[in-house]
C-alpha cells in the first residue's frame, strides 16, 4: 500500500468478493493484494483472508474480514458523480441488480451494506442553481426519487 490515508472498509468474511464486485464495476478500480491470516483471529483462522487492497474509481480501500461484529450504515457512503443518464443508470443497475437495495435521492446500498450516492453532476448544478426558485423545485424533485432522473431534474429546474 503506498498510499498515506487509505479508507478501511469492514467485512464479514467477503472483502474479495465485494472488491472484486467493485473492480468490475466502476472505472478506474483495481484489486490489489490479498493478505492471508498468519494466526487465528476472532473472525477467523490461520490462512483466511484477512485484508485486501483495493481501488475504487482511485480511492484506496483496504477490505478488512473483521467478522459480524460491525456493519456498514448511511453515515459513510461513496458519491459516484455521473456524466449522463446512462452512466447514472448502469451504476446504479449494477449495485442495485447484485443483491443491492434501493433508496432515496439518488443513494443505494450494495449486497455489503455499503452505502453508495449515484449523484448526476446535472443534478449537483441545479440543486446548487443561483435562482433559489430553480435550486428548490429541483431539489423537490430530487426529494421524491430513487434513482435521480436527469431529465425530470432538469425539467424542474426550468420550472
Amino acid at each position: 500500500m503506498t498510499s498515506k490515508n487509505t479508507i478501511c472498509l469492514w467485512y464479514d468474511g467477503t472483502a474479495l468478493d465485494a472488491a472484486t464486485f467493485y473492480a468490475k464495476t466502476f472505472p478506474d478500480s483495481a484489486v490489489g493484494a490479498v493478505h492471508h491470516a498468519p494466526g487465528d483471529y476472532p473472525a477467523g483462522k490461520q490462512g483466511d483472508i484477512l485484508t485486501v487492497e483495493f481501488n475504487v474509481m482511485g480511492i484506496p480501500c483496504l477490505g478488512l474480514n473483521g467478522g459480524p461484529a460491525f456493519r456498514h450504515n448511511e453515515a459513510f457512503s461513496f458519491q459516484v458523480a455521473t456524466d449522463d443518464q446512462a452512466e447514472t443508470d448502469h451504476l446504479w443497475n449494477a449495485i442495485i441488480d447484485n443483491g443491492g437495495q434501493a433508496s432515496e435521492c439518488g443513494w443505494c446500498k450494495d449486497k455489503w451494506g455499503l452505502s453508495w450516492q449515484i449523484t448526476p453532476r446535472a443534478l449537483t448544478a441545479a440543486v446548487t442553481d443561483p435562482d433559489p426558485a430553480a435550486a428548490r423545485r429541483a431539489f423537490d424533485a430530487m426529494m421524491t426519487m430513487t434513482k435521480i432522473d436527469i431529465a425530470a431534474i432538469e425539467a424542474a429546474r426550468r420550472g
